[in-house]
């Protein structure tokens, strides 16, 4: 890609504004980080403008309220929308309970255009890198910040490199599959 359109400025500024109050789960790291770690994930492995967009939108429809399919559609096109509507496991609020979500979000995997998983892959890579620094700064208690607890996301992260591998060969896929590795050292799971 030798340039963008101004459409990913764009979704930049909508992400600033949108996820401005927001920290990553009980900590004082600004959410953005995540956002903009993602779509720098998703370009350093050969996303295009689009799954960029996308990328710095993943968490949009699940996180922001007000957030509709229709909008990014109107704002972003179709495959931005499609992307970002792939990538999410809820747009039900209050969010229904985890573990069922999570298990419809993998079965949901199995089925995804590449374009898809390469954003997916980048936001479940980024979120693992974090994690694994995180527990190795601070320890096992970092687990108890998510509602899966310690066992239950590493069930999460093993399952979801695993259907993200299922007809799909990437080099961000096996980058994952490393930190998922590293994961389950910090864990403690023996092997």
């Amino acid at each position: 890609m030798s340039g963008y359109s101004t459409r990913l400025d764009d979704a930049v500024a909508l992400t600033l504004d949108a996820f401005r109050p927001v920290v990553r789960k009980q900590t004082h790291i600004p959410y953005i980080t995540h956002l903009f770690g993602v779509m720098a994930l998703v370009g350093e492995y050969g996303g295009d403008e689009d799954q960029l967009i996308a990328a710095v939108l993943h968490d949009f429809l699940e996180d922001i309220e007000e957030s509709t399919e229709v909008g990014l559609r109107a704002r972003f096109g179709e495959r931005v929308a499609r992307i970002v509507v792939q990538c999410t496991d809820t747009e039900v609020l209050p969010k229904p309970p985890w573990r069922r979500r999570k298990e419809r979000h993998l079965a949901k995997v199995l089925g995804l255009p590449d374009d898809t998983r390469l954003v997916m892959c980048a936001d479940k890579l980024h979120n693992c890198q974090t994690l694994v620094r995180d527990v190795r700064l601070h320890g096992q208690g970092v687990f108890d910040r998510f509602n899966g607890g310690r066992d239950g996301t590493l069930w999460y992260y093993r399952e979801m490199h695993t259907a993200l591998g299922m007809g799909w060969r990437h080099p961000i896929l096996d980058e994952f599959g490393r930190w998922v590795d590293a994961l389950e050292e910090v864990a403690g799971v023996l092997r």
